[in-house]
C-alpha cells in the first residue's frame, strides 16, 4: 500500500491479531491482543514507544495515507485527541445540527471536541472549573456559552437544557452536576481518564433515562 517516502499517520494501534470475533468485524480496536501504538508489547518482545519514538513499526493495515497539503504538525492532534473526541460524538448520536452539547474540561481533548461539535452544526457550551477559558472557549474556539461547574447557581440556570456532554476531565471531578444539565434521555460520555473511579448516583439516571457511556480512542 506504501512506499518509501510516502507521508502516513499512524494512529492509536499499530496492530491486532486479526483473527478473534472483534477482528472479524472490523472492531480491531476492541481485540484482547491489541497492540497500541505507545506502551504495548510487540510479537518481537519489543515495546512500542508512540510518540516518544525515533523509529516504529505498524503494519499497514493501521496506517492512513497523509495529504500532501495537510502540515503533519497541524493534523497529528487529530489521529489521538481528534479520534478520541470525534468517535463519541458521531456514535452516540451527538453530531445532528441544532442539539445542544456540552463540552466538560478544554484541555487537549475538550479543545479539539468543541471544534468538532462546531463543524457538525451543533450549540456547543463548555464545562470548566477555570472562569480563565470562557474568553478562550468563546473566542477563539467558538462556543456559544460557558458554565463554571464549581458555580452551583450557573449549574442550576442551565439544567436540563444539554443533549449530551463529552466529559473530557482526566482528574478527579464529581458527575452530579453534569447529569443534572441533561434534558430526559441526555447521554454522558466520559472520555477522560481520572485515576480513582468517579461516583455515579443511579438516582437521575432512572428518573429520566439518561445514559453514561465511554469512548476510548478510537
Amino acid at each position: 500500500k506504501f512506499k518509501v517516502g510516502d507521508k502516513v499517520g499512524v494512529g492509536c494501534l499499530v496492530n491486532s491479531c486479526r483473527k478473534c470475533e472483534q477482528c472479524s468485524n472490523d472492531l480491531e480496536n476492541y481485540c484482547p491482543q491489541i497492540v497500541l501504538t505507545y506502551n504495548s508489547v510487540l510479537p518481537d518482545g519489543s515495546v512500542t514507544y508512540g510518540g516518544y519514538s525515533d523509529i516504529m513499526v505498524s503494519d499497514e493495515d493501521f496506517i492512513i495515507r497523509w495529504p500532501e497539503n495537510f502540515p503533519l504538525d497541524k493534523g497529528a492532534p487529530l489521529l489521538c485527541a481528534g479520534i478520541t473526541t470525534y468517535s463519541p460524538l458521531r456514535y452516540f448520536g451527538l453530531d445532528k445540527p441544532g442539539l445542544h452539547v456540552g463540552v466538560a474540561g478544554l484541555g487537549g481533548l475538550g479543545h479539539v471536541a468543541v471544534k468538532f461539535a462546531k463543524a457538525f452544526g451543533t450549540k456547543v457550551t463548555v464545562i470548566s472549573t477555570s472562569a480563565g477559558k470562557k474568553k478562550e472557549a468563546i473566542e477563539a474556539l467558538g462556543a456559544d456559552a460557558f458554565l463554571i461547574s464549581r458555580d452551583p447557581a450557573e449549574i442550576q440556570a442551565a439544567a436540563g437544557t444539554l443533549d449530551g456532554i463529552i466529559d473530557t476531565v482526566s482528574a478527579q471531578h464529581p458527575l452530579p452536576p453534569l447529569l443534572s444539565l441533561l434534558k430526559p434521555h441526555g447521554k454522558l460520555v466520559v472520555v477522560g481518564a481520572p485515576e480513582k473511579p468517579l461516583e455515579l448516583p443511579v438516582f437521575p439516571l432512572i428518573s429520566s433515562r439518561k445514559t453514561v457511556g465511554g469512548s476510548c480512542i478510537f
